[in-house]
This record gives C-alpha cells, sequence and structure tokens, in this order.
C-alpha cells in the first residue's frame, strides 16, 4: 500500500498548490510519500525543495496508471468532477482533499482540509510552512517586491508594466516564464530575484504586491505587509480569507486605488495569521494511519 500526495500545478496554473504540499511534505519527511505533479518540469526539481520521491504524471486520469485500490491519497486540485471524485473516494482506501471552496461540503469517504469549513474529518486552517514564521522578528530590507505569479503565459506582467513600473520593485520571477520572457523581464527590471529565491524574497520584503494567495499567506506570515492584486484568469476562492485577515485587494489593475494602499499601509492593521503546521501534519498522520 502506497501514499501519494497529488497537486494541480502547470503554465496556466502555477505553484501555489505545490508550494503549500511542499510545507506539508517537509514535516512527513520521514515517511514514504510520492508527489505528483500534473507537470513534468516541476517535478523534475521537487528534490530541490526538500522533497524525495515526486513524478510527473500530465493529468489527474492518469493517477491510476502508477497508484492501486487501495492506496491512499492527499488531493489538492479542483480538476476533478463529482463523479471523478467519487470514483477516487471509492478506489484509494484513505482519501484527503485541499478544497478553498467556501461552499465546499465534506462527503462520505474521505477527509478535508479547508481554510472556511469546520466538523468532523475536516481540519480549519491555512497551509504555510514554518519557515516563514520564523522570519517575523528579521528585518525587512526590501521596500517592495511584485509577484505577478509562477506562471504569465499570456505576458500579461508586460502588458500592464504601468500598473507598478513607477514603484520600481524588486521582481520575483516565476518558474514557467518563457526563456526570451525572462531575459526581457531581467533588463526591464534592475533588481530582481531568480525563481530559486523565493524564500529570501519574503524574507527580506516588506510590502509584497502579488497575484498568488499562497505567497500572500507567505509573507504574511513572515512579518511582511502583502497586497493582493486579482487576476482575470486567477481564482477568487481565497477572497473571504484575505478580507479575515484585512489584506488589501486590488481588481482591474487600478493602480490609483494601489497607490494609495501603500500610502496608507502603516495604518492598516494586519491580522496574525495561525501557524498550523503541528496540527495539519497531526491531522493527517490520523487521517492516513501513517
Amino acid at each position: 500500500m502506497k501514499t501519494f500526495y497529488y497537486v494541480h500545478t502547470g503554465h496556466r496554473i502555477g505553484l501555489d498548490r505545490f508550494r503549500r504540499a511542499v510545507a506539508i511534505l517537509n514535516q512527513l519527511q520521514q515517511y514514504d510519500i510520492t508527489l505528483l505533479t500534473s507537470d513534468y518540469r516541476i517535478a523534475q526539481i521537487a528534490r530541490d525543495f526538500g522533497i524525495e520521491k515526486s513524478v510527473g504524471i500530465d493529468v489527474v486520469r492518469n493517477i491510476p496508471n502508477i497508484s492501486h485500490n487501495g492506496d491512499k491519497i492527499i488531493f489538492d486540485s479542483s480538476e476533478a468532477n463529482p463523479i471523478m471524485l467519487d470514483d477516487m473516494r471509492a478506489y484509494f482506501s484513505k482519501f484527503i482533499r485541499v478544497s478553498d471552496n467556501k461552499d465546499d461540503t465534506k462527503k462520505a469517504n474521505e477527509f478535508l482540509i479547508s481554510p472556511y469549513l469546520e466538523g468532523e474529518g475536516i481540519f480549519h486552517g491555512t497551509i504555510v510552512a514554518d519557515k516563514y514564521f520564523a522570519m517575523n522578528t528579521q528585518a525587512k530590507d526590501i521596500h517592495i517586491s511584485y509577484f505577478f505569479g509562477d506562471d504569465d503565459y499570456e505576458k500579461d506582467l508586460e502588458k500592464h508594466f504601468d500598473f507598478i513600473e513607477e514603484l520600481d520593485p524588486y521582481l520575483q520571477l516565476g518558474f514557467y516564464y518563457f526563456l526570451d520572457y525572462e531575459a526581457m523581464l531581467q533588463k526591464k527590471f534592475s533588481n530582481y530575484f531568480e525563481f530559486e529565491e523565493y524564500d529570501e524574497m519574503i524574507q527580506r520584503t516588506n510590502i509584497l504586491i502579488t497575484a498568488s494567495p499562497q505567497t500572500v499567506l507567505d509573507s504574511l506570515a513572515s512579518g511582511g505587509k502583502p497586497i493582493y492584486f486579482q487576476r482575470e484568469d486567477y481564482t477568487d476562492e481565497f477572497s473571504e480569507i484575505f478580507k479575515k485577515l484585512n489584506i488589501p485587494v486590488v481588481y482591474n489593475y487600478d493602480k490609483n486605488h494601489l497607490y494609495e494602499i501603500i500610502r496608507t499601509i502603516d495604518n492598516r492593521k494586519y491580522e496574525e495569521i495561525g501557524q498550523n503546521g503541528y496540527k495539519i501534519v497531526k491531522f493527517i498522520k490520523e487521517s492516513l494511519n501513517l
């Protein structure tokens, strides 16, 4: 009987789910868990994130090709329709689903991790790596950084340079950027962080403007002041979480709103985010009988 952890990743999806899987798997290293990603590229370098076993499977329907009836899985994806999810609950002996949907409900034969829902068989809370909380007392020597996301297939960052150009921020480069596009961005921004320097960017940045929901949470945990801007191609399922944490949100590349938030940001009281690493791991271990 094997244990798997599947995350939806890709050049139109980004790496938010991968980053929170890393947060969990790094605390479960003593157990034999194989990470499955829907993209081969990130699976190939997962070892750099502390993950020993990872496999790219292209599409979610390929999971049965490398698993067996009765195996266990943590499933973090919105790809599967209700029928497919029912099949997976029957196929796996233990099934944990990660959900960001506030209107979701827990089904029979599954466990749930959710920032919105509570109840038996549900872990209520957000997933953030403990290492970011450890950065909370460290000095922030970079005023503003900008992270559009790990994916930008349509090159929307370039289309909206005017959104942040006057701020002269440090740029955090993403994973799924085209080579020529990345080279152009490196010339455009006088200061930037490579993909591998994400943790350094989180540690050093005071005000972080980003479209990545997971990066917002990482920044807040580290003592930063994140500003979320809603990309048209990204989920809005985190809006209520951000409202509860008093995280400002910008829509439609509204530069005036962004600048007003920055001007008054020292007066904003961000709410503290819970450090749930140990509790989530305990929930997973008990749910999967590890």
